[in-house]
């Protein structure tokens, strides 16, 4: 195992284990790998007998994850593609699957991958404008930024990073992509942080929410959430679990949205006597409010500072 797979630190690892409840002869699926960390715990649990699909977009996180899970054989099963186009893939890893007993979302970025200076996700280091978590993908960072009008690229800053100046960092980028292309992280970095004003008692770099923004865009996170969730749900067997990583406020507004409506059933208006909308809860939420790392972990990994762990249960008698 290399120094660098040991030296991600999984977050919130103690609580999605007891969340999964992981045993003997069922079925796990992590849809977002990375290195691997929450499935080995996984499979240690489940120990001789519990199987894993694990799911990444990142060829280097598989391969990483491939090596640190290697000791389970064929117990575990490693697919490069979107969780949210899970349904697609399971048939192929095992034979005899009908469903999951629990699955992981841990959603974002992975440290991993910010530490990677050439995949272009962090202001702090010079690299390329990429930010694409498939490198397979087409649009890239770079290409939002030399060649989305005035008008997206604030709307991007605005919708996706919750950021005040969004119309100043768009004209500014806009300003200076005529003079010459921004090719590099540092390039952009430099256009944000000329473009707001900000306190300088604040402890968050400038372009920290502009990069969040760009990231969030180039991969479509919020619509691939959205369009997961139903089909995880559907993966899951009656009793089965899914459990839900977050890292801000965006991703987990629409993980809580989507498990209150799914948890409640009837969803017509408080004032309306008689039920018309027919829908009947297909959830139990585990936790109603999220989750949280507790101090000692966020000492040692700053990273699980901001994370927030929602967990619900399919409906239903276990098989």
């Amino acid at each position: 195992m290399t120094q660098e797979t040991l030296s991600h630190q999984p977050v919130l690892l103690n609580e999605v284990v007891e969340a999964l409840r992981p045993e003997p002869g069922k079925w796990y699926l992590d849809g977002t790998l990375g290195a691997g960390g929450h499935s080995e715990a996984i499979l240690n649990a489940s120990a001789p007998s519990g199987k894993l699909i694990g799911m990444d977009l990142d060829p280097n996180a598989i391969e990483m994850a491939a090596k640190r899970l290697a000791k389970f054989g064929e117990r575990v099963k490693i697919i490069r593609g979107s969780y949210a186009f899970a349904d697609r893939y399971i048939t192929s890893c095992f034979d005899n699957i009908t469903g999951f007993d629990g699955i992981l979302l841990d959603l974002g970025i992975s440290s991993m991958q910010v530490d990677a200076a050439e995949k272009g996700f962090s202001f702090q280091k010079e690299g390329p404008l990429d930010m694409r978590f498939d490198p397979n993908q087409k649009t890239s960072a770079y290409d939002l930024v030399n060649f989305a009008s005035e008008e997206e690229l604030s709307r991007i800053f605005w919708e996706y990073g919750e950021e005040r100046a969004a119309r100043r960092i768009a004209a500014a980028i806009c300003s200076a992509r005529v003079r010459e292309p921004i090719e590099t992280t540092t390039m952009l970095a430099e256009i944000v942080a000329n473009a707001v004003h900000t306190n300088r008692k604040s402890k968050n770099n400038p372009a920290t929410k502009s990069f969040q923004a760009l990231r969030i865009a180039v991969n479509n996170e919020l619509e691939t959430i959205e369009k997961a969730l139903p089909v995880l749900i559907a993966l899951l067997k009656p009793g089965g679990r899914l459990a839900v990583i977050s890292f801000h406020s965006l991703e987990d507004r629409i993980v809580k949205n989507f498990f209150r409506i799914e948890s409640t059933d009837c969803l017509c208006p408080p004032e309306q006597v008689v039920c018309t909308c027919g829908h009947k809860a297909s959830l139990k939420r585990i936790n109603r409010h999220a989750i949280t790392a507790k101090d000692d972990e966020i000492r040692e990994n700053p990273r699980a500072r901001s994370a927030k762990l929602r967990v619900v249960e399919k409906i239903g008698t276990e098989k």
